[in-house]
């Protein structure tokens, strides 16, 4: 399968340098989401997914270090896989979580089963997919999830690139619950919520959590 112009960048040394600036335990993390948006992550994560049994099984894909998939630990999800383009990346996330099903994987060539996923999830994850390679990944993320598609995202109300430490084409920001919807009508939107972000340096600037939904299922 082609490798994409950003998967390459994001697999050699920018990425590495990328997992070593954002590795955090867990205290950290939270610490960090907090100061950033108000709110922890796994405060965050309880206001979209506090009803789901915790024996779904959950997908992330590039899970980088695992913080997210830590995160889900600790809220009781027993059932869970991260997908990571970055080798490095993957042997963190082994340290940092507590050994979910972790593999080294392109999110465009995912080795899983149609509809295996009750929850496909994406967090950080589309702002580095190029707009034009956005319909295959979401086709991706429809076929694996049985249920739901749930996504922390940068947003903004069309497609912007982002400068991304002086390089271009590596960084969006979107609507993409919009896009995942406009591109598939057996979707539909269960909840969204736009976190402002609370920190000087951001100020003006917000991110989009979504929960979509399969309706025919």
């Amino acid at each position: 399968m082609q490798t994409t112009q950003q998967e390459i960048f994001c697999a050699g040394d920018f990425g590495r340098e990328y997992t070593d600036r954002n590795s955090r335990h867990l205290a950290e993390w939270n610490d960090f989401y907090e100061r950033t948006w108000g709110l922890t992550k796994l405060a965050m994560n309880q206001q979209f997914l506090g009803d789901l049994p915790r024996n779904n099984r959950m997908l992330e894909v590039d899970c980088n270090t695992g913080m997210q998939l830590r995160g889900l630990q600790e809220a009781g999800f027993t059932q869970l896989y991260g997908v990571e383009l970055q080798a490095y990346a993957v042997e963190k996330a082994k340290a940092y979580s507590q050994h979910p099903n972790l593999l080294k994987s392109s999110a465009f060539d995912l080795p899983f089963k149609d509809v295996f996923f009750d929850v496909f999830c994406t967090n950080g994850a589309l702002i580095h997919i190029a707009p034009a390679d956005l319909p295959r990944i979401m086709a991706e993320m429809v076929r694996r999830s049985r249920h739901y598609i749930w996504g922390f995202e940068y947003y903004a109300p069309t497609t912007t690139t982002i400068p991304y430490r002086s390089n271009e084409g590596f960084l969006w920001k979107a609507d993409f619950a919009q896009l995942c919807l406009d591109s598939f009508p057996e979707l539909r939107l269960v909840k969204r919520t736009l976190y402002p972000y609370v920190n000087a340096a951001e100020q003006g600037n917000q991110d989009a959590t979504y929960l979509l939904e399969k309706t025919n299922v």
